[in-house]
């Protein structure tokens, strides 16, 4: 069992925290953005970025890899739909996609959106930690949790259609 942390500061045990997601044993935030057969789409639970996507296959896997065909094209399909409604919906012009296979949670990837407030920590892969560490720490605020569900209601409305 691992001790994780959620933005809202609530702490959950789990064995792996995309199964106790996917398998809805944990709510996120402002729930479900969108599922199909194969992956669940959820609002980050440890750091409150309005947009920040994690698509997490429903399968305990770990690598790309071991997707079967009917998941790749499942997973390309949403991930490009989700990305095309951050876009329209949330004004996201930009993502940066964080895969990593030696994760303790199941197969997932991260799409993290990029805002004006996060220049000031770089414009790379390195300056991910920093932004998420500060979302973490000085961004867990009331207005701003309103801000990611108002978000994650949206991209539901959007990708329903």
């Amino acid at each position: 069992m691992r001790k994780i942390s959620l933005s809202s500061g609530e702490t959950v045990n789990v064995d792996c925290l995309s199964c106790a997601i996917t398998s809805r044993q944990i709510e996120p935030a402002g729930g479900i953005v969108t599922e199909t057969d194969f992956f669940h789409a959820h609002q980050d639970v440890a750091y409150p970025i309005k947009g920040l996507i994690i698509l997490a296959s429903k399968r305990h896997i770990h690598c790309f890899d071991e997707l079967n065909n009917e998941e790749k094209m499942d997973y390309i399909q949403l991930l490009t739909r989700i990305r095309k409604a951050q876009r329209e919906v949330l004004g996201i012009d930009y993502v940066y996609y964080f895969y990593n296979e030696d994760t303790t949670h199941h197969f997932h990837t991260w799409m993290v959106p990029r805002y004006e407030w996060m220049n000031e920590f770089g414009r790379s892969v390195e300056s991910l930690r920093p932004v998420l560490l500060h979302a973490k720490n000085k961004l867990n605020l009331d207005e701003n949790e309103r801000a990611v569900i108002h978000a994650i209601q949206l991209l539901r409305k959007e990708l329903m259609k």
